[in-house]
């Protein structure tokens, strides 16, 4: 150790980088004749405010929206070929183009313009055409020279004949001048109405582009080279000396101000902020012949060429791989010094750096030998934990870096050192493969392992919080060294799994654990595992930053993603909190090995990742300023396969059995990401689930107002932006209409009235005709029984009288004849009775209450006071119905009369609309409940009530309380008791009940006993 102290590494220069992102990592994307693009040789590009992307081409105009292209139908003229040599947005959302010959359209929703003829303009070829401020679009003509297109009209602005050559470039300065290049007459400035021409500096007349600076300088292109009017002259200072001689046929500035060049056969150039030159061919594959560049509202810049176009995207993460000078394979700890080193120790061995583009290799205490596990530092110190050889402390001068090494000699625990610390006092951890800790102070090693309070002997990651406390993480578990002692945390305290495998504490004193099976979160000693709705942070989590924007990042077994952290923490995650990256976003790979601290921030903010392809490095800011929403557009109305007019108000016929709604998302950074939530207003209940498709299919739609809504997030997956919407109808087919249905319903009611009324008709019919067959019946056997029976019984009865008669009166037998003949005597009044019943005589309806106001009289019984009562219009009932009402209303008046004691009885007769009534009620003392339920031996009446009741299709209820009378009611449905219906409704029910001939009725009586 003491030999190797104060040793100078032997640092030695790998290869250059750019300090800013080289061209090598940007993403390249080429769309030719062999990928789908119809346009041939490019000659302009320009976006409309919907996000479509315009191509003018060779063959045409090219509508592109990031996934597929499409020649649009512009009808350019019959003195204009195909070729659109000039595109522009103009800022009322519409896209002007120019033709090679006489040609100027506006396409605007749809709608072709032919601007030179249907407006009434002169009749010129368009040479140059760009949009100017205040929505004005400017143009130059070949016969009128420049002109300004304003409010609908197009005023001069040059005195035609005035340039002695046509223009081929303009624009418009910061300060409102416009500038003119001429094909072979160098520069023109026109400022009010004065025209200035400039030649004196240009490196060549012919002006192909010219580009105003925010600054109010001037950049032009010529075919021998770049130079620039700096406000008073033109000049090539300040111009690259690379460009000095290039021959420039477009300008570009971005975002990022870096300055485009369309050279022609050179290809692309890009010039940074600092003026270095950078050729595309450096990138490793050649353009062809670039003539123009274009960057869109997402910050892609897409380059045409005589090959087709081309997208450049400066993705969010740069990644340094072996084309920028790393080893084949790059992945292992990294560490970003205070001084903008950023160190990292690749998984093949040895120790690198990267500082002010360029990388070195420490070489010095056989580090280039051995495999680094864990980088950490402080000040002007770098500690490396190492594989085989212990810990090696850097510490970096102005004239060298000298090196020291601690190894198990010198009292370190173990020699492979898997993590390494260095605390804000100076003192260093060393946490071992498999002996524990070693801590580092002040001169002296202290070694602490399972015997100390530490779970395991392996130490995967170390933190020092800022309140002091240690935190270890191992394979069992988290541990926090405290003066309070030491605490174990497990999956009984919260943890998602116990082997951790790093730690991370954010600016807000919050501390991150990632373990193999998900990520945790301790705050104030309490364990809470975060993220479980999400399934990348279910996985190993490997490596934890905070950006200081209020996002973590996180790497995953195989995923980056970066997530609102105060929602990880409180586990409430909604769309937009979670942002995942992948290869279209700059990274060449995804995976890593696990290592102490594989993710970490340098001094600018930028997070780096060390992976498996490659030294990733991700600008916060920059994804921060991606999240631009996509513009979302309903492009195509299909109903059947037959495409819909979408300009005026939409019906179609509910014949159309199939709608399919076409739209698009223009988000051009990476448009397959981008998904979509659609709902059909009228149909759909919710949003759809996101889906990639940029179709809807509904089928068989009904009548009605409809209106398709639809979503796009943009192609970080962010639903911020606006939704669009297509109002539409479905007019009904003439069995659809309302009218036309309330028809149908009327004319099927009249149909099902008329054959009730029909079935009504037959059901009377037969009832009838039955009617007269039993009443003739019961008439005959009333006939013969009086005939037979009755006058036997009452010649018999006479003879047994005389023979009474003819006895003495102290005649022992005189009595016992006596009580025979009285027997014979009502036997005959019974059977008088019964003939009576059956017997039916063609009385009146009034007959009805005179027959049971005559009832107490027959029956000779009781001294109650008796009424009937008659409520509504007498009707005549059917002959069958009139008897069966009679008989069951006698009984019940000869049960009051006889055996309840009443004093008051009354008899209620009710013809209704719908039905027959009859009401016999009492005062008396009651019927026993057992007689009312089901009769008894020897009681049989009220069950020969029911069975009447049951015949004829009426209800009998039986309602008695002891001690508070009787009452007995029969109620018979109007179309079965009255020989005449008269006019209403007749409820289907009643007569389908009636008895048919040789039918048992379905009619139940019911029986209800009050207490």
């Amino acid at each position: 150790m003491l030999a190797l102290a104060g040793a100078v590494a032997i640092a030695t220069s790998v290869q250059a980088l750019d300090a800013e992102r080289a061209l090598s990592q940007y993403l390249r994307d080429h769309w030719g004749s062999e990928s789908g693009f119809p346009g041939g040789p490019v000659y302009a590009i320009a976006q409309t405010s919907d996000g479509y992307l315009w191509i003018g081409a060779e063959k045409g105009l090219v509508r592109f929206d990031g996934l597929s292209f499409r020649v649009m139908d512009v009808g350019s003229g019959a003195h204009a070929g195909p070729a659109v040599l000039g595109v522009a947005g103009a800022a009322d959302g519409s896209l002007w183009a120019r033709f090679r010959g006489i040609g100027l359209v506006r396409h605007r929703a749809g709608r072709v313009d032919n601007l030179l003829g249907d407006q009434g303009a002169p009749r010129s070829i368009v040479t140059a055409m760009d949009r100017g401020k205040g929505g004005v679009m400017l143009l130059a003509t070949l016969a009128h020279g420049a002109m300004a297109y304003r409010s609908g009209r197009f005023e001069l602005i040059t005195v035609p004949g005035k340039l002695p050559s046509f223009v081929i470039s303009l624009a418009e300065g910061a300060n409102g001048e416009l500038w003119l290049g001429s094909r072979d007459a160098g520069l023109f400035r026109v400022r009010g109405s004065q025209l200035s021409r400039h030649v004196e500096g240009l490196p060549d007349l012919k002006i192909n582009c010219l580009l105003a600076m925010p600054a109010g300088d001037v950049w032009i292109g010529t075919d021998r080279g770049v130079a620039r009017w700096n406000g008073t002259e033109i000049t090539q200072t300040g111009v690259p000396a690379a460009l000095r001689g290039t021959p420039a046929l477009g300008l570009t500035r971005d975002r990022d101000a870096n300055l485009w060049v369309a050279a022609g056969a050179r290809g692309l150039l890009r010039v940074s902020p600092d003026g270095a030159v950078h050729a595309a061919s450096e990138a490793g594959r050649s353009l062809g012949h670039v003539a123009v560049t274009f960057e869109d509202r997402d910050g892609n810049l897409w380059v045409g060429t005589d090959r087709g176009i081309e997208r450049w995207r400066a993705p969010v993460f740069s990644t340094y791989s072996v084309a920028q000078g790393l080893p084949a394979d790059a992945s292992g700890p990294v560490y970003a010094a205070p001084d903008g080193r950023v160190w990292f120790g690749p998984s093949s061995g040895g120790l690198f750096w990267i500082r002010d583009g360029r990388v070195h290799q420490v070489t010095a205490a056989g580090l280039s030998e051995d495999v680094v596990y864990s980088i950490h530092g402080g000040g002007r110190e770098v500690w490396v934990g190492r594989q085989r050889g212990g810990v090696t402390v850097l510490r970096v001068g102005e004239d060298g870096i000298a090196a020291e090494r601690f190894t198990q000699r010198d009292g370190l625990a173990q020699d492979s050192v898997f993590a390494i610390h260095r605390t804000r006092d100076g003192s260093v951890w060393a946490g071992t493969l498999s002996a524990g800790a070693t801590l580092l102070s002040q001169g002296r090693l202290v070694t602490y392992d399972t015997r100390s309070g530490l779970p395991s002997n392996t130490v995967a990651s170390l933190l020092e919080a800022r309140d002091g406390t240690m935190w270890f993480g191992t394979p069992n578990g988290l541990i926090a060294r405290s003066p309070r002692g030491w605490r174990t945390y497990t999956t009984a305290d919260g943890l998602p799994s116990n082997d951790v495998n790093t730690l991370f504490e954010d600016g807000v004193g919050m501390l991150w654990v990632g373990t193999a099976k998900g990520v945790a979160v301790v705050q104030s000693g309490t364990v809470t595992a975060a993220g479980a709705s999400e399934p990348e942070l279910r996985r190993s989590i490997l490596g934890l930053e905070d950006d200081g924007r209020g996002w973590l990042w996180i790497h995953a077994t195989d995923e980056i993603v970066r997530v609102n952290r105060q929602a990880l923490a409180g586990n409430a995650l909604q769309p937009g909190d979670v942002r995942r990256y992948g290869i279209a976003d700059g990274l060449l790979g995804m995976e890593s090995v696990k290592r102490h601290r594989i993710v970490t921030q340098d001094a600018q903010g930028r997070i780096w990742f060390a992976l498996t392809r490659g030294l990733s490095t991700a600008d916060p800011a920059r994804a921060d300023g991606r999240a631009l929403p996509a513009v979302t557009l309903v492009e195509q109305l299909t109903a059947d396969g037959v495409s819909v007019d979408m300009r005026g108000p939409i019906r179609l016929s509910s014949s159309r059995r199939r709608i399919a709604v076409g739209y698009a998302g223009l988000s051009l950074a990476v448009p397959e990401r981008v998904r979509f939530r659609y709902r059909l207003d009228g149909f759909d209940r919710d949003w759809s689930e996101p889906v990639a498709e940029r179709q809807a299919v509904y089928t068989n739609l009904a009548p009605g107002p409809y209106r398709f809504r639809v979503m796009a997030s943009n192609s970080d997956g962010l639903w911020i932006g606006t939704e669009a919407s297509l109002p539409f109808e479905i007019q009904p087919l003439m069995r659809q209409t309302a009218w036309f249905q309330l028809t149908t319903v009327a004319c099927t009611a009249l149909a099902g009235w008329g054959l009730y009324r029909l079935r009504v008709h037959q059901v009377s019919r037969r009832l009838n005709a039955r009617f007269e067959e039993r009443l003739a019946e019961r008439t005959r056997i009333a006939q013969e029984l009086h005939d037979t029976l009755l006058q036997g019984f009452v010649s018999a009865s006479m003879q047994l009288h005389v023979a009474v008669d003819g006895l003495p009166e102290e005649s022992p037998a005189r009595a016992s004849l006596g009580r025979v003949h009285q027997l014979m005597r009502r036997v005959i009044d019974e059977g008088r009775n019964a003939v009576r019943g059956l017997r039916s005589a063609s009385t009146a309806p009034h007959d009805l209450e005179q027959a049971f106001a005559g009832v107490q009289q027959e029956v000779g019984i009781g001294t109650a006071t008796y009424r009937v009562i008659v409520e509504g219009r007498p009707r005549e009932l059917k002959p069958m119905i009139r008897d069966e009402v009679y008989r069951i209303g006698r009984e019940g008046l000869v049960n009051a009369f006889r055996h309840s004691g009443a004093t008051h009885v009354e008899l209620e007769l009710e013809y209704g609309a719908k039905e027959f009534h009859v009401l016999v009620r009492d005062d008396g003392r009651g019927i026993d409940p057992q007689v009312v339920r089901g009769g008894s031996d020897g009681h049989w009446g009220i069950t020969g009530m029911r069975e009447r009741a049951q015949r004829i299709g009426a209800t009998l209820k039986i309602r008695s309380r002891a001690d508070a009378g009787t009452e007995v009611e029969l109620r018979v449905p109007g179309p079965v008791a009255f020989g005449r219906q008269s006019s209403g409704w007749l409820p289907w029910r009643a007569a389908a009940a009636a008895p048919q001939p040789g039918d048992v009725t379905t009619s139940q009586t019911k029986t209800e006993n009050h207490p």
